[in-house]
């Protein structure tokens, strides 16, 4: 009886995804890097590459670009999205991550994942006066009055819907 001795890319990439979530980053990428030599055209497998290519080996400006071209050659799949996001929130570019987050959505908007994402980052509203920056006084004090206008609003209507 002889055994198998290698995994198919599809096999290789789908372990290496959940090693990398389990938090094994080298096994990880050993798996996920042979996915993507045997086949690197296919955009599911150059995406998880990059995403592990900058979690574990801190190559920013690599995984970047492979995952872009991934997004490119699939801009319909969310999860390409998701994967730039969390490249992009791995180096500290919250702002760039929340961009691609929201395309995501623009594919799926009913993606459970990227919002449950979104609102783990806490996204802030727009600014009042959008010409202002946001920490000028006049910003600052119409947020206040604003989020307490929005938290009675939302008081008075639980009451209503409560009665």
């Amino acid at each position: 009886m002889q055994q198998k001795s290698e995994f198919t890319p599809e096999e290789h990439n789908r372990r290496g995804v959940a090693l990398l979530e389990a938090g094994h980053g080298h096994e990880a990428f050993e798996h996920l890097s042979r996915a993507y030599l045997i086949d690197p055209q296919n955009a599911r497998f150059r995406s998880s590459y990059a995403l592990a290519l900058a979690l574990v080996r801190g190559q920013f400006l690599g995984a970047v670009e492979l995952a872009r071209a991934a997004v490119r050659q699939e801009f319909y799949n969310p999860d390409l999205y998701q994967n730039l996001a969390r490249i992009y929130l791995a180096f500290d570019f919250k702002a760039d991550a929340i961009r691609f987050l929201r395309r995501a959505l623009m594919v799926d908007p009913e993606n459970a994942a990227v919002h449950r994402r979104l609102a783990e980052l806490g996204i802030r509203r727009r600014p009042l006066i959008r010409f202002l920056p946001r920490g000028h006084a006049l910003n600052r004090l119409l947020g206040r009055v604003q989020a307490r206008m929005l938290g009675r609003a939302a008081w008075a209507l639980s009451r209503v819907q409560g009665a």
